[in-house]
């Protein structure tokens, strides 16, 4: 049988959100196209995880997946139309489009400088945008099998930029459950909370797990099992919601 495509994007570590859910949807029957971008980490203060997307790559074939890891900087509009030339030409047709990447710099009212805040807006933002534009352009399955996902958070407090871009992602996606609905594609919106991929300090894990009634932080695979579910044929009803996946935290 063929295996329908999924390209995640923002799979550039392997203790990532965007790689669980890789492996959770290639584990599932996905072939996988992903997309990286190594500039981003080596601003973070986690830097680069070198030979990461190799690595990824060859997990996913592992688990029986086609795969093909693209770097793009989606602060370029051009890349979204790149992105999709790529994975089409080593896959096929895209069926699902989960969107994982994000760019998060930590700053408040005060102190956000205008070149932070319209980078947010243009990867958090107009990047969704555009992915979902070319998603449903170029969309060819049959109706009722595609699927839009993608990630955000409602944290602004000192969290200003990245907080207000991931809020306009939830418009710009749940607009596209309504004006994609004629090509048979859902599209939903997951916040997973407090998920430790090593951007916590010690006192944000011990917050974090205070304030979540199972006392524990989110992991990688309980995102990708939610991302799972709503790209089988049973998540076909679940459709233009924001879904909150983070174990009661408040």
């Amino acid at each position: 049988m063929t295996r329908p495509v999924a390209l995640v994007t923002g799979v550039g570590r392997t203790v990532g959100i965007g790689a669980g859910i890789a492996r959770q949807l290639a584990a599932s029957g996905w072939d996988i196209a992903f997309t990286y971008w190594t500039a981003y980490d080596e601003r973070m203060r986690w830097g680069v995880e070198s030979g990461a997307a190799q690595e990824i790559t060859e997990e996913l074939r592992g688990l029986g997946a086609a795969a093909v890891p693209i770097e793009a900087d989606l602060v370029d509009t051009a890349a979204p139309e790149r992105i999709f030339d790529q994975a089409e030409r080593a896959l096929g047709n895209v069926t699902a489009l989960v969107m994982c990447h994000c760019e998060s710099v930590d700053s408040s009212i005060l102190d956000t400088t205008v070149e932070s805040f319209d980078r947010h807006f243009a990867v958090n933002a107009r990047a969704i945008w555009l992915l979902i534009r070319e998603f449903g352009r170029r969309f060819t399955g049959e109706p009722g099998t595609g699927r839009i996902i993608a990630l955000t958070s409602d944290h602004t407090v000192h969290n200003l930029p990245y907080g207000a871009s991931k809020g306009a992602l939830d418009r710009i996606t749940q607009a596209a459950a309504h004006e994609l609905a004629h090509l048979g594609i859902t599209a939903n919106v997951i916040n997973p909370g407090p998920v430790d991929t090593g951007w916590m300090t010690e006192e944000i894990r011990a917050s974090g797990i205070r304030q979540t009634p199972l006392g524990r932080l989110g992991t990688p695979q309980d995102t990708a099992n939610l991302v799972d579910f709503l790209c089988s044929p049973k998540g076909q009803w679940i459709n233009g919601q924001l879904l909150m996946s983070n174990g009661g935290f408040a």
